[in-house]
C-alpha cells in the first residue's frame, strides 16, 4: 500500500493511471454480482463532476479507499485474527469458541450472515471446528458480529430484541465489528444498557474493533468523516443548507483526522465540497430519496449528512455520500444493494 502511495505522488500524471489506482482499491466490490469494476466504469462516474475537479477527485479517492475500503481479504484477515485473539479468548481459542453462543439474529440485510460464513472458515482453520460446534453448554459468552457500525440502529435493534426475548439472566456479550463510528457506538451502547436495566438482567458488554472513527460534533475538527469547512459557492447547495433544521457546524480547516483517511486538507476539502454540491444535485434528480438521505449520507439529524467513507466489498452503506451509491439517473460508483 505504501508503494502505491509513493507511485501516486511521484508518477501518477495521466487519467489512466488515476482511474487504474481507484480500480485497484475497489476491484472486488460485489464481485460476481455486478459487472467487474474497471476504468471505464470509474471514468463514467467521475465525468459527472466538473471537469477541472475530476482528476484531483480520483487521486484523493485512491488514497482514501486504500484506508476505508474493506476487501474480502481484509475481512478474512480480521476474522482470522479475532478467532485467535488472545485477550478475547483468554489464550485458549478452541475452548472459548466451543462454549461461545454465536448470535445470528440480524433482522435486515445479509452482512451478519456473510460475516459468519467467513468466521466459520476461520474457526475451521484455527480451531478445527465450525460454527455448528460452537455454543456447547455451559455457554460462557455470546458473540454478535457485523462488518461496521455507522449510526448503530441495526445492531441496537437486533441486540435489544435478543436481550428482551432470548438472552439469559446473566451473560457476557462481545460485539465485534471491523470499524465503528464513535457517536453511533456511544448511542448504541447507552440504549443497550438501558434495555438490560429495564429487563433486570446482568449482561456485560465488550466491544472489539480495528478502527474507531471519530464523528462526534464535539470533536469535529479531528473527525474522520466528511465535514465541510464552509457552504460551497453554489446556489442550490446554499438553499439546501438554509432549509436544514439545524444550523450548520463547520470543521476548521487544516485537520485530517487521527486515522489519516485523507491525503491532505486540500484533498479532503475537495471531496467535501464536490460531494456536497453534487449530492444536492442528486437529491433533485432522484425524487424517490427520502428526507433523511442527505447529500453526504443518510442521517436522522438535520445536517448535510453522515459523511462516512467506509465501504466494504459486500456493499456501500447509505451513510456514505449519495454520489457514491445513488442511481437513476445519477450513475453510481458503487451500485448498492438495499435491505
Amino acid at each position: 500500500m505504501r508503494e502505491l502511495h509513493k507511485k501516486m505522488g511521484a508518477m501518477m500524471t495521466t487519467r489512466k493511471e488515476l482511474l487504474d489506482a481507484v480500480v485497484a482499491q475497489i476491484a472486488d466490490y460485489r464481485e460476481g454480482e455486478i459487472p467487474a469494476m474497471n476504468a471505464t466504469h470509474v471514468d463514467r462516474w467521475v465525468k459527472q463532476f466538473p471537469g477541472d475537479t475530476q482528476d484531483p477527485l480520483l487521486a484523493e479517492l485512491a488514497h482514501v479507499f486504500s484506508k476505508t475500503y474493506f476487501t474480502r481479504k481484509n475481512v478474512k484477515q480480521f476474522l482470522n485474527a479475532i478467532v485467535a485473539h488472545e485477550k478475547l479468548t483468554d489464550g485458549d481459542p478452541a475452548a472459548f469458541w466451543k462454549n461461545a453462543g454465536i448470535l445470528n439474529i440480524q433482522t435486515a440485510g445479509n452482512s451478519q450472515r456473510d460475516m459468519l460464513a467467513v468466521l466459520d472458515k476461520a474457526l475451521q482453520k484455527t480451531c478445527g471446528m465450525g460454527l455448528a460446534q460452537c455454543g456447547n453448554a455451559p455457554v460462557s459468552s455470546y458473540v454478535y458480529i457485523d462488518d461496521a457500525l455507522f449510526s448503530g440502529g441495526r445492531i441496537k435493534h437486533d441486540i435489544i430484541k435478543w436481550i428482551r426475548e432470548a438472552a439469559p439472566q446473566k451473560a457476557k456479550l462481545h460485539i465485534i465489528t471491523i470499524a465503528y463510528h464513535r457517536l453511533g457506538q456511544w448511542r448504541t451502547e447507552t440504549d443497550i444498557k438501558d434495555a438490560i436495566k429495564e429487563e433486570g438482567k446482568s449482561i456485560e458488554l465488550s466491544w472489539w474493533r480495528v478502527l474507531e472513527i471519530e464523528d462526534r460534533k464535539k470533536y469535529i475538527d479531528n473527525s474522520d468523516v466528511l465535514r465541510p469547512t464552509a457552504v460551497p459557492a453554489d446556489h442550490a447547495t446554499a438553499q439546501y443548507v438554509a432549509g436544514l433544521k439545524l444550523d450548520p457546524v463547520f470543521r476548521a480547516p487544516g485537520q485530517l483526522g487521527a486515522l489519516g483517511f485523507f491525503s491532505s486538507d486540500a484533498g479532503r476539502s475537495l471531496l467535501e465540497q464536490q460531494f456536497l454540491v453534487s449530492g444536492v444535485r442528486v437529491r433533485a434528480l432522484c425524487p424517490h430519496l427520502n428526507t433523511y438521505m442527505r447529500p453526504l449520507g443518510n442521517s436522522m439529524m438535520g445536517t448535510t449528512g453522515f459523511g462516512s467513507m467506509i465501504v466494504t466489498y459486500r456493499n456501500c452503506p447509505n451513510n456514505a455520500p449519495l454520489v457514491l451509491w445513488a442511481g437513476d439517473p445519477w450513475y453510481p460508483l458503487f451500485p448498492r444493494k438495499t435491505n
